[in-house]
C-alpha cells in the first residue's frame, strides 16, 4: 500500500454544491428544520410538498456532515438486527421496523426516478457473512427472523468476495447510491417548492415558551414547529446525551485491481468490516468501512486507517486508496432510532437521531415519519420510534453508557493533571492535553511549527477532549462533540467553540 491520502470524502469530492451561506434568514416559518442531512432534508421536502413553509438551517454545508461521510448503503439489512429485535421487543416490532426501512428504500427509488435526481441509485444484494464457526448459528437465526419480519432474507453458504466465508445472510433487492447527489437534488426540490435553505448559521437554542423560537448565530426565527435533525440533538432537555453512544467508523475508497466490479454489499458479522462497489467516472471502485472506535477514545486513528486499507486490498482488491474519511454514528440504548416528540411535554419540538450505522434508510424513514406526525397523519410505527420510550433494558444500558462517560470525565482529568507538559516542548506534529498554570489546554504543533492551543474542556458538559491524529481534530469521548484546531465546532452536541488560548 502507498501512503494514504488526506481525509476527504469521495462523495464530497465528486459532487460540487451551490453556496447558500449568504441566504437571508426568514423571520417566521411554519417549520424550522435544524440540520441539512438526510433526515432533515427528507422531512423538509415532504413538508414542503404538503404546503408548509419550511426553513432548513445548516451550521456547515448541506450534505457535508454525517450524510456526506457514509458508505451509502440503502439497505434494510442492518447487521444482525432482526433476531435481536424479535427477542427484545417481539416479532411485531421487528416486522414494523422492517416495514419502515423497506418503505424508506422504496421511497428513495421512486422519488429519485420521479424527480430525475441522478444519484447513481443501483440495486444490489446485501450479505452479512462470517468466517468463524461459532457465528454461523447466529446468522441462521438472523435469516429466519428477518424472513419472518417480511424481508427477502435467506441463509447462504457462499459470498462473491475474497473471504473464507462459512455462511451468510443474504438480502436481495437492496441498493446503494451517491448520497450527496441525492441530497443536493432534494435540497433543490425544497427550494423549488418555496422552502429556504441557509448554510453557515448555527442554531444555539430553542425557546418553547410563548411560541417556538430558534436562536441562531444570525438572529432569531419564529416557527410553528421545530425539527432537530442535527445528528446529535443540540438541546439537552431531552437528555439524549445520556441515551446515545457515539462511535466513529473509518472508510477508505479506491479503484479495484483489474477493474473487477464489486457488485454486492458485504459486512463481516464479527470484525464489522464492510465493502460495496461504486462506479467513479466509469472506473470500478470499492468503498470499505470498519475499524470503529468510541469518539474521543485515545486510539491511534492513523493505524486504524492503515489496517482498513490493508483489509480493502486483501479482500476487495483496492490497489490504491484515493479517498478516506470517517463516519459518525450514534446508537440508542435499544438499537431503535429516536423519532418523534423531543420530550414528553413538547408540542412543537421534534427530534430524529440514533440511526447507528444505517442512516440512509434510517434517516429517510425518520423524515417520512416526522412528516406524517407534523401533518396529523396516523403512522403505526410512531410508538416503536417514540423518543420517550424507556424500559428496564434501556435503563440498564443507560447506566452502562454513563459509567463509561464518568470514566472519561474523571480519568482523563487525573491523567492530564498528573503529567503536565510545557507547550514549548511540543514537537512538530505532536498534540497534548496538558496543564499550564491553573488551566487545562489542548495543544497541537503543526508540521510547520505553529502552535494551536485551545481550552481542553468540551463546551457541552466539560469533559476533556482528545486528539484525532488522522483528521487533526479535538474529539470529546463523553458525548461525541468534535472541534477543529481553532476550537470551532465540527459536530455537536456542543454549540460553542473551545476558547482559543494565547499562542506561545
Amino acid at each position: 500500500m502507498t501512503e494514504l491520502p488526506g481525509t476527504r470524502s469521495l462523495w464530497l469530492d465528486t459532487a460540487p454544491a451551490p453556496d447558500r451561506t449568504g441566504t437571508p434568514l426568514p423571520r417566521e416559518v411554519d417549520v424550522a428544520v435544524l440540520g441539512g442531512g438526510i433526515a432533515g432534508l427528507t422531512t423538509a421536502y415532504r413538508l414542503g410538498r404538503a404546503g408548509r413553509s419550511v426553513l432548513v438551517l445548516e451550521a456547515a454545508r448541506v450534505a457535508a456532515g454525517v450524510s456526506g461521510h457514509t458508505t451509502a448503503k440503502i439497505s434494510t439489512q442492518h447487521g444482525l438486527k432482526y433476531a435481536t429485535l424479535t427477542k427484545s421487543k417481539g416479532a411485531e416490532a421487528a416486522a414494523t421496523y422492517a416495514y419502515t426501512q423497506t418503505a424508506a428504500l422504496d421511497w428513495i427509488a421512486a422519488a429519485s426516478a420521479e424527480l430525475g435526481i441522478d444519484c447513481g441509485f443501483t440495486r444490489a444484494d446485501s450479505f452479512v457473512y462470517t468466517t468463524r464457526p461459532g457465528t454461523v448459528e447466529n446468522l441462521e437465526r438472523e435469516a429466519e427472523a428477518a424472513a419472518e419480519a417480511g424481508l427477502p432474507a435467506t441463509f447462504v453458504t457462499d459470498v462473491d468476495l475474497d473471504v473464507p466465508s462459512l455462511g451468510a445472510v443474504k438480502f436481495t433487492g437492496q441498493a446503494h447510491f451517491h448520497p450527496r447527489r441525492w441530497l443536493l437534488g432534494l435540497a433543490e426540490q425544497i427550494e423549488r417548492a418555496g422552502g429556504t435553505i441557509v448554510e453557515g448559521v448555527r442554531a444555539e437554542g430553542v425557546d418553547e415558551l410563548g411560541g417556538t423560537r430558534v436562536r441562531t448565530t444570525a438572529g432569531e426565527v419564529r416557527a410553528g414547529e421545530v425539527v432537530v435533525a442535527t445528528h446529535y440533538p443540540m438541546l439537552d432537555r431531552g437528555l439524549f446525551f445520556a441515551r446515545l453512544d457515539p462511535v466513529r467508523d473509518l472508510v477508505v475508497a479506491g479503484p479495484v485491481e483489474g477493474n473487477r466490479r464489486v457488485d454486492g454489499m458485504y459486512l463481516d458479522a464479527d470484525t464489522h468490516h464492510s465493502v460495496r462497489g461504486y462506479l467513479n467516472d466509469g472506473v470500478p471502485y470499492a468503498v470499505a468501512g470498519g475499524e470503529h472506535y468510541r469518539v474521543g477514545d485515545s486510539v491511534d486513528v492513523e493505524s486504524r486507517y492503515e489496517r482498513l486499507a490493508s483489509w480493502a486490498s486483501d479482500h476487495a482488491g483496492v490497489h490504491r486508496v484515493t479517498h478516506r474519511w470517517s463516519a459518525h454514528d450514534l446508537s440508542t440504548v435499544d438499537s431503535v432510532p429516536y423519532v418523534g416528540r423531543y420530550h414528553p411535554a413538547s408540542r412543537h419540538l421534534w427530534v430524529a437521531t440514533g440511526f447507528g450505522q444505517w442512516g440512509m434508510t434510517g434517516g429517510t424513514a425518520a423524515g417520512l415519519l416526522l412528516a406524517d406526525l407534523l401533518t396529523g397523519k396516523e403512522n403505526p410505527s410512531a410508538s416503536l420510534y417514540d423518543p420517550n420510550r424507556f424500559g428496564l433494558r434501556s435503563a440498564i444500558k443507560t447506566v452502562e453508557n454513563n459509567a463509561t462517560v464518568a470514566k472519561f470525565l474523571v480519568g482523563d482529568h487525573v491523567s492530564a493533571l498528573r503529567k503536565p507538559a510545557p507547550l514549548d516542548e511540543l514537537a512538530p506534529g505532536e498534540a497534548k492535553v496538558t496543564r499550564e498554570g491553573g488551566e487545562l489546554i489542548a495543544a497541537y504543533r503543526d508540521p510547520g511549527g505553529e502552535l494551536h492551543a485551545v481550552g481542553a474542556h468540551c463546551t457541552h458538559l466539560g469533559c476533556l477532549v482528545a486528539f484525532n491524529n488522522a483528521e487533526k481534530t479535538w474529539d470529546c469521548p463523553c458525548h461525541g462533540s468534535r472541534f477543529a484546531l481553532d476550537g470551532s465546532v465540527i459536530q455537536g452536541p456542543a454549540v460553542h467553540a473551545l476558547p482559543k488560548k494565547r499562542e506561545r
